[in-house]
């Protein structure tokens, strides 16, 4: 932290779609600035351990109305007064419009071989089972969260204040981009 330069910014969302890199872009933040990392899934993941649901197969349809909207509430909440925080959710970025003091990165991976690549490595399946899942998991998301909060892109760049194609940049050289907006300075003695 004592390397950021009067930031603006007192709290980083890092949203996207299904293996674009988010978790690893969370976690390389957290390790350079030492801010807190909350991410919604593994959240969500643990309300769906207590509910006997198994995300993979029921998708975001199987949660509550009700359950989307506290875990918005809370995400709005913490957007609003919290600082030091690095916030992964899908929809972080979105939820953030209009909240001064938050740096919005929305990733994205422009080549959908990659991502497919990496939920087969990541979570040990096929090809055809990876590709099932992210197109099951993205079009049920979409349409729960167009049914609660209207029918808008919600990975429209102009949520955003620094959009990241991770097939063009690596995972340390996408932290790169973040710091250097954030107004990171690195001290590092020569």
């Amino acid at each position: 932290m004592d390397n950021l330069i009067a930031s603006k910014y007192r709290i980083i969302t890092v949203s996207g779609k299904v293996a674009v890199g988010t978790s690893t872009l969370a976690k390389n933040l957290q390790h350079i600035l030492g801010w807190k990392h909350i991410n919604v899934g593994e959240i969500q993941r643990k309300y769906d351990r207590e509910n006997k649901i198994h995300e993979n197969k029921q998708g975001a349809l199987s949660r509550s109305d009700k359950h989307e909207r506290e875990i918005d509430s809370m995400t709005k909440k913490m957007l609003v007064g919290d600082n030091n925080i690095i916030y992964e959710a899908w929809l972080a970025g979105f939820m953030a419009n209009n909240i001064q003091g938050v740096l919005k990165v929305l990733l994205v991976c422009s080549h959908e071989d990659i991502r497919i690549d990496r939920v087969v490595n990541r979570d040990n399946i096929t090809v055809d089972e990876a590709k099932h899942w992210i197109k099951q998991r993205e079009s049920e998301n979409f349409s729960k969260w167009q049914k609660l909060y209207g029918l808008y892109d919600f990975w429209d760049p102009k949520y955003y204040d620094l959009v990241i194609d991770t097939y063009k940049t690596g995972p340390m050289e996408t932290a790169g981009k973040v710091l250097d907006k954030l107004g990171y300075r690195n001290s590092v003695k020569r």
